[in-house]
C-alpha cells in the first residue's frame, strides 16, 4: 500500500539515549535554515511486509510502516537509477516521530539543493511493545535485523529504481538506530557499502539495574504492566526482549537481568554478546569491507565515551573510520548533522554508477 504526500508527519519527538550513563533527555532540535531554491522531494508512506518478523511471540506486526523520500528528479527521469540510504530511528519513537527531529523532508531537500547528488532515503519503523526492537534478532520481538538487511532492502529494490548493489547502499541511524547501524553493519557487509552511526547507544556491556528498578521489573506480570513503567525500566524490557528472549516464559517471553534482586550472570553474558564493543573482534574482516564508516556524537552527550572507544578500537584493528565530536547534546544538532554531514557523506562515498 502506498500513499504519496508532501508534508512531514505530525507528532512530538521524544528521544533518549537507551540505558546510557548519564542519559540525556532532549526533545529540542535546531532546524537548519531553509536552503533557497531547494526543490521538493516526493514523500511516500508505504507498508512493507517482513517475513523475518512473522510469528514473533510478542505479537509485533510484520507489516511495517516505512517512509520513502524520492529525489526531485525521480519522476522526470524514468530510466535513472539511484543509490539508497536507509536511516534508522532511535528508542521510544517511531519513524514518523523521527521526522520531526531530523526535520525531514526539509533537510533532505536542503542537502540536495547544496549539491548532494540525488538518492532515495528510507526511514523504516522499528518501534515495538517495549518502544524499541534494538534492530536485533529475537524470537520474542521478531528478526528486525533481517527486516532491515533483507526484507526492506529487497522490497525497495523491487519497487523503486535503485542501484541494487551494496556499493550504492548506505546504512545510518541515531542512538538506538546508531546501534542498529553498527550491529547490522558488522553482520551484513554483503548488503551495505557505507555506514554512518550518529550518537550510537548500547555499545558496551550493561550491568544489572539498581535494586529499586530490579524490583519494579520483576513485579511486572503482563505486557500491560510493562507499559506503565518509567522510561528506563521500559528500556530494560526492550533490551531483555531483544537480547535475552525466552520462549518458555509467557506472556513476556524474556529473561530479566536479575532474579529476586540478584544479578543473573547468564543473562548479562547474553546482553554482553550483543554489545558492539564486545562483538568487534569477531567482525573486523566484515568491517574492513566497507567503503567508508563514520561516527559522530555531541560533546555534551553521555554516549561520547563509548562512541570514542568504538572509534579507537576500530582504528586499532585497522578498520578505516572517521570520528567527529561536535558541539551539542544527544539530539540538539541531529537535523543539522543529517542535512550537512550525513547525506553529504553518502553523496561522496556511495556509487552512483
Amino acid at each position: 500500500m502506498r500513499l504519496t504526500i508532501r508534508s512531514t508527519a505530525a507528532g512530538a519527538a521524544v528521544l533518549l539515549a537507551l540505558m546510557a550513563a548519564p542519559a540525556l533527555a532532549q526533545v529540542q532540535t535546531i532546524t537548519p535554515p531553509a536552503v533557497a531554491g531547494a526543490r521538493p522531494v516526493t514523500v511516500e508512506k508505504i507498508k512493507v511486509h517482513s517475513v523475518s518478523i512473522e510469528g514473533n511471540l510478542e505479537g509485533e506486526s510484520a507489516d511495517r510502516d516505512v517512509i520513502v523520500y524520492l529525489p526531485p528528479d525521480y519522476a522526470q527521469n524514468p530510466k535513472k537509477r539511484y543509490p539508497v540510504v536507509y536511516a534508522l530511528h532511535g528508542y521510544s519513537i517511531s519513524n514518523e516521530m523521527w521526522t520531526q527531529e531530523i526535520k525531514t523532508p526539509q533537510t533532505v531537500e536542503g542537502a540536495f539543493a547544496q549539491g548532494v547528488p540525488g538518492m532515495i532515503v528510507v526511514l523504516p519503523n522499528s518501534r515495538t511493545l517495549h518502544n524499541g526492537s534494538m534492530y536485533s534478532s529475537s524470537v520474542t520481538t521478531g528478526d528486525f535485523e533481517n527486516f532491515i538487511a533483507h526484507d526492506l532492502v529487497a522490497y525497495i529494490d523491487a519497487h523503486y529504481r535503485t542501484i541494487p548493489n551494496r556499493m550504492s547502499r548506505g546504512l545510518a541511524g541515531h542512538s538506538m538506530g546508531g546501534y542498529g547501524t553498527i550491529r547490522i553493519g558488522m553482520k551484513h557487509p554483503e548488503v551495505f557499502g557505507a555506514l554512518y552511526a550518529m550518537s550510537p547507544c548500547c555499545l558496551s556491556a550493561r550491568e544489572a539495574p539498581p535494586p529499586a528498578m530490579a524490583a519494579a521489573l520483576e513485579a511486572v506480570k503482563t505486557p500491560e504492566d510493562a507499559t506503565r513503567l518509567d522510561f528506563f525500566a521500559r528500556a530494560t524490557f526492550a533490551a531483555a526482549a531483544a537480547w535475552s528472549p525466552d520462549p518458555k516464559k509467557p506472556p513476556l517471553y524474556l529473561d530479566l537481568p536479575t532474579n529476586n534482586g540478584v544479578a543473573d550472570p547468564s543473562v548479562l553474558a547474553r546482553w554482553a554478546a550483543n554489545a558492539p564493543l564486545s562483538m568487534l573482534d569477531q567482525y573486523v574482516f566484515n568491517l574492513r569491507q566497507y567503503q567508508a564508516i563514520a561516527i559522530d556524537v555531541g560533546d555534551q552527550d553521555g554516549l561520547r565515551t563509548d562512541a570514542e572507544a568504538l572509534h579507537r578500537r576500530m582504528d586499532d584493528f585497522g578498520v578505516k573510520n572517521g570520528f567527529e565530536l561536535y558541539s551539542g547534546t544527544h539530539t540538539s544538532a541531529v537535523a543539522d548533522r543529517f542535512q550537512n554531514h550525513l547525506l553529504p557523506f553518502f553523496g561522496k562515498v556511495l556509487s552512483f554508477q
